[in-house]
């Protein structure tokens, strides 16, 4: 029986495809390592203590990651994420012993955090990072990169900031019409806050600073009755005190838990005073 013998150059060639496709799988095989070397690298116990950053580790983390959240994002008042979102996750009462029995891999404080709580964590060699409350739009979608960040989750993070970016260019107005934010409380945002940035942005000019205001603080009723603003943004237009109405002040609802924090609230905070600022006076 005679046996047919491959041509040198075939089998060559042969060798040589063999040897690419073992190199190939070998490159496959290192980048899925990377890849699960990556994703182990990401923390799997997160906690935060900062009800601004809930509302982003609710967008960009796993679900699996997040351990608890502050006890904030689960009062409809103090939430500034939807609280449907943030009742599936377990939230503590901001004890150190809350927390510590959560065993965080990673832990979010913020600037309030008293110093001997963060000793107790610190001795622990539990990681921290500290965020405080964006004052402004930068720092807002900085923060939001932070978070992800840390969470392992950059790629999640940047795409929330283009949709706050989308978001803010949609709700731009170019044309400033005056108003003035004042809550049922008498709170009113003052010059260089989060809040007038977005009323800016959304073409409401405020008008705070006729009133004296250099920064946030109480306007009580008997200026707004001597100098009636053109416009009153308040979370309450239902509580609006009678002089106001009789003096016809328009009026506009805004729901201020949407200025808790920036972050993902940006997004539907622009839309809303968008809509105030196109509305009738």
């Amino acid at each position: 029986m005679s046996v047919t013998k491959r041509p040198a150059s075939m089998a060559r060639r042969g060798g040589r495809r063999s040897w690419g496709f073992v190199r190939s799988f070998k490159v496959i095989a290192a980048l899925i390592a990377l890849w699960a070397g990556a994703a182990d690298a990401r923390p799997q116990r997160i906690v935060s203590m900062n009800p601004c950053v809930d509302a982003v580790l609710l967008e960009v983390a796993d679900a699996g990651q997040i351990a608890a959240i502050s006890h904030w994002s689960h009062d409809p008042a103090g939430t500034s994420a939807p609280l449907e979102q943030a009742r599936r996750f377990p939230a503590h009462g901001g004890t150190a012993e809350e927390v510590i029995a959560r065993r965080p891999d990673l832990l979010f404080i913020s600037p309030y955090t008293p110093m001997a709580t963060r000793e107790a964590f610190r001795r622990l060699g539990i990681p921290m990072v500290s965020m405080g409350v964006p004052a402004t739009i930068a720092d807002s979608l900085a923060q939001v990169r932070q978070v992800a960040d840390a969470a392992g989750q950059g790629v999640r993070g940047e795409a929330l900031v283009r949709r706050i970016e989308a978001a803010l260019v949609q709700a731009h107005r170019p044309q400033p019409r005056p108003a003035l934010m004042r809550m049922a409380s008498g709170l009113v945002p003052g010059p260089g806050s989060l809040s007038e940035a977005l009323m800016a942005n959304s073409g409401l000019r405020s008008v705070a600073a006729d009133y004296g205001f250099a920064h946030a603080g109480l306007l009580t009723l008997e200026p707004l009755a001597l100098k009636p603003p053109p416009l009153l943004i308040t979370d309450r237009p239902e509580a609006v005190p009678p002089v106001l109405k009789r003096l016809r002040v328009p009026v506009a609802g805004f729901d201020r838990r949407l200025l808790n924090c920036g972050g993902p609230s940006l997004i539907p905070a622009a839309k809303q005073l968008a809509a105030i600022r196109d509305s009738r006076p």
